[in-house]
């Protein structure tokens, strides 16, 4: 979450295209993590959501003593204790992560032992009570350490007896009945539930028996009222399991497709999926979405009329995704109705309040209802709107969509996405189309400016791509060192640079698979780079190279002729400058911190003759393009810099 800036302004987006590849589902990793926690035998888990959610079920599980190696990347070996967790006393915090609170409140007060749970104040705002009163029907000690009804709980050893049914609300959250149907097994006794009122977001308890039934407990059920766990029943390791991609994430990006062109094609769930969210997609094909299925694929477009039919749906079965077409609505030809939705009162935040009062800051005229929404689409967008998340990744994912509005939007706290899909900005910029105008900024400047300081920070804020033109020269020239090339001939070099394999991610710069993030800082590179970089034809050989960068989101590129000839028709130019005396201190205090003796003088001389050398360079001299803006940053901190770059650019 620190990856994130306090907000996230989204460009005005033209239309949406690609495929997606989905991070693994919260839902069905933490239900597996503790099963395969509880089984006898040990369980290797393949493509485990990496976030904040999962990161509290792991951090518990290692507190209660379970051991989980990592086996490389989203792939882990859990070593099952049968049922009774080695550490008797612990001491939980499980921050909002309603997945994880729930079913090791069950597992642990059947299991026995001492523990306290908690969380954030919004986990002990979110109602706990009709779980506990169903353990409490067994025998166990659970005791509200605050308000009742709501967490922190402080548990205690108990005789468990199972004799008569347990009841268990059904309509307030599906959670309650998953955590029992969880814990049960580990009794060894037969056990039968019975559901008290309407059982909402069935699909999330299908994905629970379905997940029980893989570790060898196979729970009887009589409709939706009544559910046996057999008797003797106790967790076997599967060996391996997969987790799926997650299909509520989808639904942000299925959206896409059908409000934005498309198509739109997510990767990791489809036809076999076990998540009732996968049933998103119905609801758009209901909207007029054109949309496609494999088994492991799902794909949305746009109507051929262009535009959505306005709907009037039930949604109590995909409560999570159903925040999705609420914003989808928005882009519907008529008035659209979200009904049986209460549930979304009790979730990370109060759901229903809080789309209302957004979706009405973008333009749209909402009602709310108990457990209702009536949203009219807005007859015109409000630009630049500015979305508060409320510590809720699901309203930040789904307002992104409001840019295909071609409109820019302000995403706040953006990194509470964290808690199911800590990407979602990258892999939806992959998907973006920018209105054209608002395509690039180009940054350009003498060495020890800030340039690529200032560029990064531009690109993280706005969402967009970023460009370091200099990487893709220093990358040439380490390849040419290590394949033997001398770095001025021109011929060889250049088809280099043609065949280069590389790839930017996050700060990671890869070359031929391998992180050489920090070998091509060396001096030994950069003295190859500056001869390379002189060369006409590695520099033509990379325009187009440099010009594949344009697309998505949007693209800050940094380097010397992005301006002038790779990008003539940027949307923003900036020429960054500062007095040489100002860059030098720059460059010590650099030095310094990575333990690198500096002397003021040289580094004051080096930064003018360099100066010199690039105004007289043949190939891209220094100079200021006619159209940039000219920046200052002598005085200025990186925050200034960044800020007054931003200001120009939403300007326009």
């Amino acid at each position: 979450m620190n990856a994130y800036p306090p907000f996230l302004d989204l460009p005005a987006l033209a239309g949406a295209r690609g495929s997606v590849q989905l991070p693994g589902s919260k839902s069905i990793s933490n239900r597996t993590l503790l099963l395969a926690a509880l089984a006898e035998g040990d369980t290797e888990i393949h493509d485990l959501l990496d976030s904040d959610d999962v990161q509290r079920m792991l951090d518990a599980l290692s507190r209660l003593g379970v051991t989980v190696d990592a086996q490389g990347a989203q792939r882990i070996r859990v070593q099952g204790c049968g049922g009774r967790f080695p550490n008797r006393e612990a001491d939980l915090f499980l921050g909002n992560a309603g997945t994880a609170f729930r079913p090791l409140t069950a597992a642990l007060a059947v299991a026995g032992g001492r523990y306290r749970l908690s969380g954030v104040p919004r986990m002990h705002e979110r109602p706990i009570g009709d779980l506990v009163d169903g353990l409490r029907q067994i025998g166990a000690d659970v005791r509200y350490l605050g308000q009742e009804g709501f967490p922190p709980l402080q548990l205690g050893p108990a005789d468990i007896t199972v004799r008569e049914p347990i009841r268990v609300r059904g309509d307030v959250s599906s959670q309650f009945l998953t955590a029992l149907l969880m814990a049960l097994p580990l009794t060894g006794r037969g056990a039968v539930i019975e559901v008290v009122g309407e059982l909402i977001s069935r699909p999330y308890v299908e994905i629970t028996l379905n997940l029980m039934r893989r570790f060898g407990v196979d729970v009887g059920r009589e409709g939706w009222t009544r559910f046996v766990v057999p008797a003797g029943a106790g967790y076997r390791s599967p060996g391996h399991i997969h987790v799926e991609g997650d299909a509520s994430s989808a639904s942000y990006f299925l959206a896409a497709g059908a409000i934005g062109g498309g198509p739109v094609r997510v990767l990791g769930v489809g036809k076999a999926s076990i998540q009732g969210d996968v049933k998103f997609a119905d609801a758009l094909a209901q909207l007029g979405a054109r949309v496609a299925t494999g088994d492991n694929w799902i794909e949305a477009r746009a109507p051929r009329s262009g535009r959505l039919r306005a709907f009037d749906l039930d949604l109590n079965h995909i409560p999570d995704a159903a925040m999705t077409l609420a914003v989808t609505a928005l882009f519907a030809d008529g008035p659209c109705r979200l009904r049986n939705i209460a549930s979304w009162r009790v979730k990370e935040t109060d759901r229903l309040a809080a789309m209302a009062a957004e979706l009405r800051k973008v333009g749209a005229v909402v009602e709310e209802g108990m457990d209702y929404l009536r949203i009219a689409p807005p007859a015109a967008f409000v630009p630049g709107a500015a979305i508060d998340t409320y510590d809720d990744h699901r309203i930040a994912m789904c307002f992104a969509l409001v840019a295909l509005a071609g409109v820019p939007v302000r995403i706040n706290d953006p990194g509470c996405v964290a808690k199911t899909f800590p990407d979602f900005f990258a892999r939806f910029a992959q998907i973006s189309v920018a209105a054209a105008a608002d395509t690039v900024i180009a940054i350009d400047g003498p060495s020890a400016s800030g340039k690529g300081t200032v560029a990064r920070e531009v690109a993280r804020r706005l969402g967009f791509a970023f460009l370091d033109s200099g990487a893709l020269y220093r990358l040439v020239a380490l390849k040419a060192l290590r394949s033997g090339v001398d770095p001025t001939d021109d011929a060889r070099a250049s088809a280099l640079a043609r065949a280069l394999e590389c790839a930017f991610e996050d700060e990671r710069i890869l070359l031929d698979g391998e992180d050489v993030s920090g070998v091509l800082r060396t001096e030994q590179v950069s003295a190859a780079a500056s001869r390379v970089a002189a060369l006409p034809s590695v520099r033509h050989a990379l325009l187009e190279r440099q010009r594949a960068f344009r697309g998505g989101a949007g693209l800050v590129a940094d380097g010397r002729d992005m301006g002038s000839v790779v990008f003539p028709d940027a949307a923003l130019k900036v020429y960054l400058t500062a007095t040489p005396e100002e860059r030098a201190a720059r460059r010590y205090k650099q030095l310094m911190g990575k333990g690198i003796d500096a002397t003021l003088g040289p580094l004051l001389q080096d930064i003018n003759e360099r100066d010199a050398r690039d105004a007289a360079r043949a190939v891209a001299p220094l100079r200021r393009c006619d159209d940039a803006k000219l920046l200052d940053t002598t005085g200025l901190t990186v925050e200034q810099a960044v800020q007054q770059v931003l200001d120009w650019y939403r300007q326009r």
